[in-house]
């Protein structure tokens, strides 16, 4: 703190250009420390993903479809399950069957989709997120 004497009476002099880079400087590292991932979205992230590596063998009528009870064509049949139960548990990525089988964590027999290679890092990674960010029909 600068103080400077004028007439007789002292006149305290802050270093405001300090405090206000101090404070400018905190609130960045708050805003920055409480910023969520951007949400991920099923009709713009997951629907097209399930289309083009998940609906020609699990719809209805497909050998997909047969084997497990499992349709992907929608949001609510996604979240029903299959044969064996649910597939997805909203807000737990780790223990969801469906995040299991495409990640390579269950039987490799069993990995998904089935017969063709693995989904891409970056897919995987968007279904992860999403079931973690708790599967919404958004």
């Amino acid at each position: 703190m600068n103080i400077l004497p004028i007439s007789g009476s002292e006149i305290v002099v802050r270093k405001l250009p300090f405090m206000t880079a101090a404070v400018l400087l905190a609130a960045a590292m708050l805003a920055s420390g409480c910023q969520q991932p951007p949400q991920t979205s099923y009709s713009r992230d997951i629907q097209p993903l399930l289309k083009s590596h998940c609906q020609d063998c699990h719809v209805p009528g497909k050998p997909g479809f047969e084997s497990s009870g499992l349709d992907v064509s929608t949001h609510a049949a996604l979240m029903k399950g299959g044969k064996y139960g649910p597939l997805v548990m909203p807000g737990n990525a780790l223990a969801s069957t469906l995040n299991a089988l495409v990640e390579g964590r269950a039987h490799p027999s069993l990995r998904m989709p089935h017969g063709r290679g693995k989904l891409n890092d970056e897919d995987i990674k968007k279904l992860k997120d999403w079931v973690d960010q708790g599967a919404k029909n958004n």
